[in-house]
């Protein structure tokens, strides 16, 4: 995928943190100071040692896999390709981050920041993203299925053509998230906020919790496919 191919975030207008390139090239010795520091940071309940700053870095195809990084600052890093797979990630700041095909299968971002970020391709099976903040991010094919997403500020968030079957959605807030084409075979969607979600072509059937008001303030086609006793037609307005 070029440059000019890849999707850009939705911050247009705005501020579009996914856009602005890295500044920072750090040196792998900087990287593992600054890890063991964060660690230190976090071993001692913040008496010793540093919360890691990595804003801005290009941190390309890291293996950050079973590290705790929880409340580490990644804001617009590039860490496409990295692996974060069964990571510790709570509350750590990747607003406007670029982690298109990155691994973060069973870490915990709960109440992670991703306001912005760029998921394309990112893989997030069996993940925890509980209040996670996911505004504007751009997840379109990424792979969410069975992750916990329960309470996830997903405003105007892109997740066409995402996987998110068996995922747990429970009060998510989807209001104008785009979903065409996503699979959501068996989500757990009770009380999640669809209001104007584009819904096209996506896939439900099974879908828990789910409520023939939640489809009506919702933008269904006749691609879309329902849990047997619902019926699509809302406009979302």
């Amino acid at each position: 995928m070029t440059d000019s191919d890849r999707p850009r975030s939705p911050f247009s207008g705005q501020l579009d943190l996914s856009a602005r390139p890295p500044t920072r090239t750090l040196l792998p010795d900087d990287i593992e100071r600054q890890l063991a520091e964060h660690r230190l940071y976090l071993e001692t309940e913040w008496r010793q040692g540093h919360r890691a700053n990595f804003a801005a870095a290009d941190l390309t195809g890291r293996d950050f896999s079973r590290l705790n990084l929880r409340g580490i600052k990644m804001d617009r890093a590039l860490l496409r390709g990295a692996d974060f797979t069964g990571a510790g990630l709570q509350r750590a700041n990747l607003i406007g981050a670029i982690l298109e095909e990155a691994c973060l299968d069973e870490a915990d971002l709960s109440g992670a920041r991703l306001s912005g970020a760029n998921l394309v391709s990112a893989s997030f099976e069996n993940a925890g993203l509980a209040k996670a903040e996911m505004e504007f991010a751009l997840l379109a094919k990424a792979v969410l299925r069975g992750a916990c997403l329960r309470g996830a500020e997903l405003r105007d968030a892109r997740l066409d053509r995402a996987n998110l079957r068996d995922a747990r959605l429970g009060g998510a807030f989807l209001a104008k998230a785009s979903l065409r084409g996503a699979d959501l075979r068996s989500a757990y969607l009770r009380l999640a906020r669809l209001d104007g979600a584009d819904l096209s072509d996506a896939d439900l059937r099974g879908a828990e919790g789910l409520t023939q008001a939640q489809i009506d303030r919702a933008h269904c086609t006749s691609g879309t496919r329902l849990p047997e006793g619902l019926r699509g037609g809302g406009d979302g307005e």
